[in-house]
């Protein structure tokens, strides 16, 4: 069996500097996970924090990093996450997270009260780019992220953005293709668009805290995605001040994993085991999975 790589993974927390204030600094939220025992992988939709989760890295501390396609950060470009990976360094067990696009003029109203990280910032100004308007740089991004030690997201894909990214993804071969939060209002994934993924071993399934929180799921909702595919996992989405907490979210994440009658073996999976699997670099934690060269989701 491989090696865990901590006791939790989240591969979602939103650290500043962001689009919005944070909780805490990357080094910061690094100390907090460091001492729940975790591992975390922080986010910003201004762009990359692979550079400060490498400096993180330098002060012994659990943490790697993402970058977020966005127009502002660099946009679908294979250069900017290049540069990210670079950034991010070799010397973690973690691949680089690869989101496409979040800032895309989504119809959906957020329920989070915000306040921009910078006074200057100008957030409605900053939409730009979606999957559906960019397919061919989408398309390099998912051939170049092949040959590099990263994982790609869907970002605020919309339903029919996801399923043709995994479409592509399949057929490029990428061994690997995580669905940012599928099932939030914004993105729209159904349980039966869920089940018909579950035989496609590229894909991972995001179901975060925060979807549950702000009440875009109930406890029997939350249940059937937990239930819905083989290689779900649980994020946190947070770093919100408002929000709770990294250790109120492991109490309420328990709670509901018991209420969803999750065996302490699922759980161990979803927290832990399989977005470990899916970070893993080839040679650390996992061996690289066979490529798959045919397209096998329902549209």
């Amino acid at each position: 069996m491989p090696e865990p790589l901590a006791r939790f993974v989240d591969l979602h927390h939103h650290a500043g500097a962001d689009l919005y204030r944070r909780r805490r600094s990357v080094l910061a939220t690094g100390r907090v996970y460091a001492e729940l025992g975790g591992w975390v992988v922080v986010k910003s939709h201004l762009g990359s924090t692979a550079a400060a989760a490498w400096e993180a890295r330098q002060e012994g501390l659990p943490v790697s990093g993402s970058v977020t396609l966005n127009d502002i950060g660099g946009g679908l470009s294979v250069r900017t996450m290049e540069r990210a990976v670079f950034e991010h360094g070799d010397d973690g067990p973690a691949r680089l997270v690869v989101y496409l696009p979040t800032l895309v003029g989504s119809h959906h109203t957020s329920r989070l009260t915000r306040v921009p990280f910078h006074p200057l910032l100008d957030v409605p100004s900053l939409r730009g780019t979606s999957v559906s308007s960019s397919l061919p740089a989408v398309r390099e991004i998912l051939r170049a992220a092949r040959d590099l030690p990263v994982v790609v997201a869907t970002g605020h894909a919309t339903r029919d953005e996801i399923l043709t990214v995994v479409d592509c993804a399949v057929s490029l071969g990428l061994d690997r293709l995580l669905l940012t939060h599928p099932t939030h209002p914004m993105c729209g994934l159904t349980l039966a668009d869920l089940a018909s993924l579950a035989d496609v071993p590229q894909v991972y399934v995001e179901l975060t805290a925060l979807t549950r929180l702000l009440g875009h799921h109930d406890g029997p909702r939350f249940a059937e995605v937990l239930h819905a595919h083989p290689r779900v996992v649980h994020s946190s989405d947070l770093g919100q001040p408002e929000q709770p907490d990294v250790s109120e979210w492991l109490g309420l994440a328990s709670s509901w994993f018991a209420e969803a009658g999750l065996t302490p073996a699922r759980v161990a999976a979803i927290t832990a085991g399989t977005p470990g699997k899916l970070l893993a670099l080839p040679g650390k934690h996992e061996q690289e999975t066979p490529l798959c060269h045919s397209s096998t989701s329902t549209r």
